[in-house]
């Protein structure tokens, strides 16, 4: 933390800024989180989240259309070049100016719903998610008449400043009306969608996510005010990311047996590493399943997901770069057992 991030808070706070201050608390957690101090960015994120002095906004009545969802509690791991378009897309809220709908765009697992529920909790807003079980009808009309009652439903929240809409997966309901493969039905709630949209309440933030970018309908990009693309993954990217993955799940755990370079020569042997989504699932697996007794043992379980084989084939484990202290840790072999066997093993070629 800065001596600019002290004067900015008291500044916001002098300035009744609330939105300023939570994002300058923000950026504060986010560098003591890229510091390794991960406790304390997530405590003062919590701080953040307990601070919510608004009314729930559907405390008289519920609706079929919404499932109210819970803003994030940890950090979100993301690139800074998509964190920064983030923290644009928090600042332009602020400056109230008009620009109020976004479309997160990219593959499955990239981030971009968890996004959404950060951007609620740095905002202090409660995140409704369009449900398009109840707004998609077989009947030849019924999906706009229900598009058109979400909207009106929408422009009534009694504080729509405290409010974001998402529109999870919106391609459901919004593709491209020119392609001959949609149905003319799915066309029509497309053009009922651009309605609702341009006559949205601009105090209102409305996001939309989606896997499908390239067959949008292209009315519909226009009407979004910006578009943040989750693709923008390096390698080098998601090996960071798994590795604070990593550090995470080993403090809640309280396991201490932390070796980076082991893990990274693991995560290594992936052709590909997979997005966020699937890289959370393989490393908090690895470690919930590890027996508690044995710190090392989550890198085998971690070898065998990676590979789909057990650490067993000690000249495999060499060419694959490995070191014999590494070695005895996957195979559960003394370091001079292992070195015996692999100098047996290239005398016997």
């Amino acid at each position: 933390m800065k001596k600019k991030n002290i004067i900015s808070l008291i500044r916001y706070y002098a300035e009744k800024n609330d939105d300023g201050f939570r994002n300058e608390a923000y950026e504060i957690a986010k560098d003591f989180d890229a510091a390794g101090d991960y406790q304390l960015a997530e405590y003062i994120m919590s701080l953040l989240s307990n601070v919510n002095t608004f009314v729930p906004q559907m405390e008289d009545h519920e609706s079929a259309f919404f499932e109210r969802v819970e803003a994030k509690e940890d950090m979100l791991l993301l690139p800074d070049a998509i964190m920064q378009d983030l923290l644009g897309v928090v600042n332009a809220i602020a400056h109230r100016i008009g620009i109020h709908k976004f479309l997160f765009q990219g593959a499955p697992g990239t981030g971009k719903t968890e996004a959404v529920k950060q951007l609620a909790r740095i905002l202090d807003r409660e995140i409704f998610m369009v449900d398009f079980s109840s707004i998609i009808d077989s009947k030849l009309g019924q999906t706009q008449k229900n598009l058109a009652a979400l909207f009106a439903e929408i422009n009534r929240f009694p504080q729509p400043d405290r409010v974001i809409v998402l529109f999870d997966e919106i391609d459901a309901i919004a593709l491209d009306r020119t392609n001959p493969n949609d149905l003319r039905e799915m066309g029509r709630a497309t053009s009922a969608m651009l309605k609702g949209f341009d006559r949205m309440n601009e105090n209102i933030i409305l996001v939309a996510t989606t896997n499908l970018y390239k067959h949008f309908d292209k009315a519909l990009i226009r009407r979004f005010d910006s578009i943040i693309d989750f693709n923008r993954y390096s390698k080098q990217d998601l090996m960071t990311i798994s590795e604070k993955m990593l550090d995470r799940y080993l403090v809640k755990i309280r396991l201490a047996n932390r070796d980076v370079r082991l893990f990274r020569k693991i995560m290594g042997l992936m052709d590909s590493i997979p997005y966020p989504g699937e890289l959370k699932n393989l490393i908090k697996s690895a470690i919930a399943f590890s027996n508690p007794n044995d710190g090392h043992d989550y890198f085998r379980r971690l070898y065998y997901a990676v590979c789909e084989e057990k650490p067993e084939d000690l000249q495999k484990l060499q060419l694959q770069g490995f070191t014999i202290r590494e070695i005895e840790i996957l195979t559960k072999k003394s370091k001079s057992s292992v070195a015996r066997e692999l100098k047996g093993g290239e005398s016997g070629e």
